[in-house]
């Protein structure tokens, strides 16, 4: 797996029969069980869900994160076009603290605080994927955050919380993601971190799509 870089070159959508794996993960209709649902951005009934497969050590996560998420969620989140599902895919070969980053973000998402976090981790991702001990940081960005600190300190490293993770893991390859990062949309697949020129593109053409009334069937003769 590798982090993939930004590209300004024209991309496509490759379909991926395995991608229904990220659906599958969310029981429809309930909305209290979906386990995903803290860590999602825009209405539920938005006509489009694009699931971000992301590593919080990807230096081309942060770039989407930071430079190409907030127009998306202007123009396709804020008006109830899009839905932003973020699924974790730690690269731990290649990034050596983001399973522990993942851990901090799943545990802020148990306190209905993920996507403040998860702007921090990226915000100062320089300052904490060096570090050999990143635990401490962690609990510095979690109280910027507004997290209560001895919940988090007990999630991080909770089993379960590994598990969470691991589940979003295979979530995303079972979806065909191979890189970071990697977003599945409405049964294909965008990878890398396309300028917000690609996302406009595919994502006006997929909500058009589903939103266009088709004409009624012709009458019988």
């Amino acid at each position: 797996m590798v982090c993939h870089p930004r590209t300004d070159e024209p991309q496509t959508m490759r379909v991926a029969a395995l991608a229904c794996a990220l659906v599958a993960a969310v029981p429809p209709g309930n909305a209290q069980s979906d386990p995903l649902a803290d860590r999602a951005k825009g209405s539920p009934t938005a006509p489009v869900t694009v699931y971000e497969m992301s590593d919080f050590q990807c230096p081309y996560c942060r770039d989407f994160a930071l430079n190409t998420m907030p127009t998306l969620e202007r123009e396709y989140v804020a008006t109830g076009k899009v839905r932003f599902v973020f699924v974790n895919l730690p690269l731990s070969r290649l990034h050596a603290n983001a399973v522990a980053a993942a851990a901090a973000a799943m545990c802020a998402a148990h306190q209905r605080k993920f996507w403040p976090l998860h702007d921090l981790l990226f915000r100062h991702q320089d300052r904490w994927a060096g570090l050999r001990d990143p635990a401490p940081y962690f609990t510095a960005l979690g109280d910027s955050a507004g997290l209560n600190r001895a919940k988090l300190a007990r999630c991080v490293t909770s089993p379960a919380t590994q598990s969470e993770i691991r589940a979003d893991s295979m979530r995303a390859a079972k979806a065909g993601a191979s890189s970071t990062p990697t977003f599945y949309i409405e049964g294909g697949l965008l990878e890398g971190a396309a300028p917000v020129e690609v996302f406009r593109t595919v994502l006006d053409s997929i909500h058009g799509a589903k939103t266009t009334a088709r004409p009624p069937p012709p009458p019988a003769p």
